[in-house]
């Protein structure tokens, strides 16, 4: 707002407003604490009436909600709340596109740290809403232990052994890339296995060799993923397919908000 919103100012000052947010396309709602929180920080008098939770689904030409207040902080609130509302929703959709298409194999859908810049938080929530899970908020709750740490560590085994010698009570996942790496993985003990663009049979190999380990992890698949081959991967047996789109290739969806007379 820097030193304020001008064209707001072209209102009253004690002028009172109504407004709705209505859906311009079907979609899960995602993002009603973040709203509220742009027009409370505006006006403590503004009051959201909404007609849909998170994690809904809605239609188009649904109202969202009604908005009462000042004029003046329904218009400046307009756009931010807007923002927050139309990109996680359009988050929560896609994870919920995703979840949909695995029902059923027992795989779970899981995001990735590839969120926008300034909203993980926010975008990890939607996630959430749209029945995906979480895999990491950030590099603090989990060990994810990629080729470049192998490549520094020495090798596999020496990586997750210098993993558990921290003593953190995270799980412990190794990123690998063929079927020898996933052995390696399994023999240093890793926790949770990356399948890291395996290809269907080799999906299957990987989900065989595991269950046949003295100590099996859990697998994850991921790299390359879309819609039309989420569920061939799901059917392999692998436990997670994570899958960095349903944060960082979101469209907006599609609502407005109108003043009413």
């Amino acid at each position: 707002m820097g030193g304020g919103d001008l064209t707001a100012r072209l209102v009253p000052g004690d002028a009172a407003g109504a407004a709705r947010i209505v859906a311009r396309e079907p979609a899960i709602l995602a993002g009603r604490p973040y709203a509220d929180a742009v027009f409370h920080s505006l006006s403590g008098a503004v009051r959201l009436h909404w007609t849909a939770d998170d994690g809904d689904a809605v239609e188009d030409g649904q109202v969202l909600c009604r908005i009462e207040g000042p004029a003046r902080a329904l218009l400046t609130g307009e756009r931010t709340a807007l923002n927050f509302l139309q990109t996680l929703s359009a988050t929560a959709t896609e994870a919920a596109r995703y979840v949909a298409a695995v029902a059923g194999t027992g795989c779970t859908i899981l995001d990735t740290r590839k969120t926008l810049p300034g909203l993980r938080q926010a975008q990890k929530y939607a996630v959430r809403c749209g029945g995906a899970r979480n895999h990491r908020l950030g590099l603090f709750d989990g060990i994810l232990i990629k080729e470049n740490h192998i490549a520094a560590a020495g090798s596999i085994a020496a990586a997750v052994g210098a993993a558990r010698a921290l003593g953190a009570a995270v799980p412990v996942e190794v990123e690998t890339e063929n079927l020898d790496e996933l052995a390696q993985a399994l023999d240093a003990g890793a926790d949770i296995v990356m399948l890291d663009d395996y290809t269907l049979d080799d999906m299957r190999r990987a989900v065989a060799v595991n269950r046949a380990h003295a100590k099996p992890a859990r697998l994850e698949a991921s790299g390359g993923m879309d819609l039309e081959r989420v569920r061939e991967v799901a059917e392999t047996g692998v436990d997670f397919v994570s899958i960095g789109g349903i944060t960082k290739h979101v469209r907006a969806i599609d609502l407005s908000m109108r003043f009413e007379d």
